[in-house]
């Protein structure tokens, strides 16, 4: 009985390198770690593909097989102690889509669909006088004669006076005027066809439907809106929002309505950044607008608002913390007060004892003594009772 044993070679040649054997081989090592292994192989088979040499088989060298990693294998303790490193751990950012950027569009000087609207009258006119529908006292006073013996309109006349009022409502439609600080964004079929910022009377195809945008520097100021300081006390703040539209197409066309997210995204940065509470104060007053400002504006960006400063100008505690804290407050300036007094009361009742005993008016043993003090200050505190603080 015969016995086959398998022989894996301790080298496999590199293509183009000298057979086994050679100084230039280079060992290939058969497991590198506990779970990485690479296997080569010699399959030994016809070369369809034709060669040099296609008259019998050659080696043909297979790529090292890999076997995943174990969890925690290969890695060092620094690795594993960081499990959650993820590109997910990064805060989203407001995605829109990137061809969707503010471009000028194209519009011609008013003079234009002036000329065009006059041209387009004039012609309805002289169809009207051709078609012989023409009053003759509204022709007699421009010395031109009336036509007479007409039958009517006939299609001739009726395609003069449709391209002729077509002219005269594109050119007086088309018409628009701009102003400064407002912008129109223009759109045909869905479809965004650039941004208006021109001043003055200029024409536009009235078929664009438009939308006005201010593009001015805005400042709005909401209602107070829930927050927490740096204890996790709640709060109720009113903010302003030093604004305005930096991309107009991002901001109609982007969101639904640009002043709302605004105005969320404000609620949303309140709700992460501790505000600084009542009295705190300059520096932690400017942290909490600095960090507000950061936030709003790395949100808001995207959609095309520019942010430059969020402010808180009213910060109070809730209705249910600020009747809580009145109590204390309340309770801490009693104990103060009975405090200042009491000690105002043992002062003087000492004085009194003291100096009674010192100028040798009255001879007192201890239990007189006690009787004495006790009488004195049942007497102070009922005089200071009368009198008030």
């Amino acid at each position: 009985m015969t016995t086959t044993t398998s022989h894996i070679p301790e080298h496999v040649p590199e293509p183009g390198q000298p057979p086994d054997g050679a100084a230039a081989a280079r060992p290939v090592r058969l497991i590198h770690t506990e779970s990485t292994t690479e296997i080569p192989l010699h399959l030994l088979f016809r070369d369809d593909r034709g060669g040099d040499d296609a008259s019998g088989p050659g080696p043909v060298r297979v790529r090292p097989a890999v076997v995943a990693h174990r969890p925690g294998a290969g890695r060092d303790k620094g690795e594993r102690s960081r499990p959650g490193v993820t590109d997910r751990s990064r805060p989203a950012v407001a995605q829109v889509d990137p061809a969707l950027v503010e471009r000028p569009a194209r519009v011609l000087p008013g003079a234009v669909g002036v000329v065009a609207g006059l041209v387009g009258t004039a012609g309805c006119a002289a169809a009207a006088w051709w078609a012989g529908v023409t009053p003759a006292f509204a022709v007699e006073g421009l010395g031109v004669p009336a036509r007479a013996g007409a039958a009517g309109p006939g299609p001739a006349q009726w395609a003069a006076f449709a391209g002729a009022g077509t002219l005269g409502l594109f050119g007086f439609g088309g018409l628009a005027r701009g102003s400064t600080g407002r912008a129109w964004v223009l759109g045909l079929f869905g479809r965004y066809r650039g941004t208006v910022r021109r001043t003055g009377l200029m024409w536009v195809n009235p078929l664009l439907l438009r939308r006005r945008v201010d593009v001015r520097l805005r400042h709005w100021r909401g209602e107070p809106m829930p927050a927490a300081d740096r204890g996790g006390v709640a709060l109720r703040v009113a903010v302003q929002v030093v604004w305005r539209v930096r991309d107009t197409a991002r901001a109609t066309l982007g969101v639904e309505d640009h002043e709302r997210y605004l105005r969320e995204c404000v609620e949303s940065a309140l709700l992460r950044v501790p505000v600084a509470a009542p009295g705190a104060g300059r520096g932690e007053v400017e942290a909490t607008r600095d960090a507000l400002t950061r936030l709003v504006a790395a949100d808001t960006g995207p959609v095309g608002v520019e942010v430059f400063a969020v402010r808180p100008v009213r910060v109070e505690y809730v209705p249910e913390v600020a009747a809580a804290m009145h109590r204390r407050r309340i309770a801490a300036l009693d104990a103060q007060h009975r405090a200042s007094v009491l000690s105002s009361v043992v002062d003087s009742v000492e004085d009194t004892v003291t100096r009674l005993t010192m100028r040798g008016l009255v001879a007192l043993d201890d239990h007189e003594r006690k009787v004495l003090v006790k009488d004195l200050t049942v007497a102070f505190c009922a005089g200071r009772g009368e009198t008030g603080p």
